[in-house]
């Protein structure tokens, strides 16, 4: 559970760090920023997939570089259906789903696979290098 309140408020600050970035995404306040994180969640989980299979070969054709178009599309969307957060533009999407793309992967990669938030750290060995703590 806390696993899924982290990547929420990382992707709430995501998207208030994004509409402060593109002059083409605007977001109400704080509130909405959390509300729009909780709509983005749901149509990446639900929608996004399913667009996915049925633009598969586009895809595929692009290396894989269409999928920021759908991330764009998912934003936009969001973006479309609440009043507090909105979305004008083609490029403020592909850019803003590119941001978004990127702290996302921040936020899933330091949650481990129990839903925990993974600190790691570090501690400078006498020769120089860098080793983990366990």
């Amino acid at each position: 559970m806390r696993g899924i309140i982290f990547r929420w408020i990382i992707s709430a600050g995501g998207l208030l760090l994004v509409s402060y970035l593109f002059d083409g995404i605007k977001v109400a306040s704080v509130g909405w920023a959390f509300i729009a994180a909780i709509f983005l969640g749901i149509f990446n989980a639900m929608i996004r997939p399913v667009v996915f299979l049925l633009t598969l070969p586009i895809n595929v054709l692009t290396m894989g570089l269409f999928t920021l178009v759908i991330n764009g599309l998912m934003l936009f969307l969001t973006g479309k259906l609440l009043a507090g957060f909105s979305v004008e533009g083609f490029w403020s999407a592909v850019g803003g789903a590119l941001v978004l793309s990127l702290i996302s992967l921040f936020a899933n990669s330091s949650v481990n696979e129990n839903g925990r938030v993974d600190v790691v750290q570090m501690r400078r060995r006498s020769s120089g290098r860098w080793e983990r703590l366990k």
